[in-house]
């Protein structure tokens, strides 16, 4: 069986579902040029006068995505 659900994808996915970190927000941003949101870790500057580091996990469906199975018949 093929899957595109990558390591990455689980831990992240284990991460928000744990409850166990408290890093997470919902950000505001646009996906190839339109509007979206995005569930985004935040991590601290490690130096003073860095920025915040924000880390996209996982986008939200826009109009024009089409979601499709692994033979391409739309879910």
């Amino acid at each position: 069986m093929s899957t595109n659900i990558r390591t990455e994808h689980v831990s992240a996915f284990e991460a928000l579902t744990s409850g166990q970190f408290e890093n997470f927000a919902l950000f505001s941003c646009f996906l190839n040029g339109e509007p979206a949101a995005a569930i985004v870790a935040i991590a601290p500057p490690e130096r003073e006068g860095e920025d915040y580091q924000v880390t996209p996990l996982f986008v939200s469906v826009t109009d024009a995505m089409v979601m499709t199975d692994h033979e391409g018949t739309a879910a």
